[in-house]
């Protein structure tokens, strides 16, 4: 056998062959690891037409790799497919902001479309109320004429008066007050008859002119008044003392104003009628007819009035005063026990 040439004109045994190359054939492993790969990974496949295959001389030789790297991209070359750029962060953040901004656009929309609608709603609502309520008293209106004489009628007041609240209580207050004199006097003149006397009354006194007729009074006025001054003697403040102090002893009586029973003012009023002096069984008004003087000017006889007309009685100086006091009670002097007093005299 001979050699027609020699091993180095053989181009497979020469492993340094510069020229194209034919790719060898994927084995199992490498076809499974290449589809394995491609499902991971999202592939973009190329409508361009098939490349011509690269020579291992055109690769740098840095770049060369083992040769299962090799044969899987033989693998990719010869299915046509190329690997797709990693997506970059920007185009991550679009893809999550998308479905973001449509809810909140959606949100937005219902809250100014929805109240925007009930809004429309009610406004229409009232709108047709309205209409309804013209429309009712539209129909339920009334005409009616009025005559001309009601305005030509007379316009001129009544004959009615009105009184005012506070005169009805002023004329309510005297009908009461006088109501309560008249029950205290008609009292006074039931407990002093309970008291037999058959002396003289300030009112015979009063009633005795300056003639002297107790000279012709019967035996038993002369006994009962023996004690007391004629009618007719002259007024003085010291003569007044002598006269009040006759009875000193004698008990206080309601309505009492005689030498049975005196009351306050009923033994003034005694005292003061046998000196020819009238005054009320009262001692209001025994106050409002008296001359009020300064206590710096008093003297024995004088009267002591209390300041709300409670009592009053004779004036026997140095604070002392001679008064049929209370129930249970006579005639004595002793001290004034308030300060809420002032003095009166009669006689001027």
């Amino acid at each position: 056998m001979t050699h027609t040439g020699t091993a180095a004109d053989d181009p497979t045994a020469n492993p340094t062959t510069t020229g194209d190359t034919v790719a060898a054939p994927l084995t199992r492993r490498a076809a499974r690891e290449a589809a394995e790969r491609a499902a991971r990974r999202p592939l973009a496949r190329t409508a361009s037409a098939p490349t011509a295959p690269r020579t291992s001389a055109a690769r740098p030789a840095a770049a060369r790799t083992p040769a299962t790297r090799a044969a899987a991209t033989r693998d990719g070359r010869a299915l046509g497919v190329t690997r797709a750029a990693a997506p970059s962060a920007s185009s991550r953040k679009r893809r999550f902001m998308a479905p973001v901004v449509l809810a909140v656009a959606a949100g937005m929309f219902g809250t100014m479309a929805v109240p925007a609608a009930f809004a429309t709603t009610s406004t229409s609502q009232a709108g047709a109320a309205q209409t309804d309520a013209a429309s009712d008293l539209a129909v339920q209106a009334q005409q009616f004429d009025v005559s001309a004489a009601a305005g030509a009628a007379d316009t001129s007041r009544d004959g009615f008066s009105a009184t005012s609240t506070a005169t009805l209580e002023a004329q309510a207050a005297a009908k009461a007050a006088a109501k309560a004199a008249a029950e205290l006097e008609a009292a006074r003149a039931a407990k002093a008859a309970e008291y037999a006397y058959d002396g003289k009354t300030a009112e015979d006194y009063l009633a005795d002119d300056t003639t002297g007729a107790a000279t012709t009074a019967s035996a038993a006025d002369a006994a009962a008044t023996s004690a007391a001054p004629a009618a007719g003697t002259p007024f003085s403040l010291p003569a007044v003392v002598a006269t009040a102090k006759q009875y000193i002893g004698t008990p206080y009586v309601f309505g009492g104003a005689t030498p049975a029973g005196f009351d306050c003012s009923g033994y003034v009023m005694y005292v003061y009628a046998q000196h020819g002096i009238s005054l009320a069984h009262s001692v209001t008004l025994q106050d409002q007819v008296g001359t009020t003087i300064p206590e710096s000017e008093a003297q024995p006889g004088d009267v002591v009035v209390f300041n709300d007309d409670s009592h009053d009685g004779f004036y026997m100086g140095n604070g002392m005063i001679m008064d049929a006091p209370k129930p249970g009670g006579s005639v004595s002097i002793r001290p004034i026990w308030s300060s809420n007093y002032h003095i009166v005299r009669f006689g001027i």
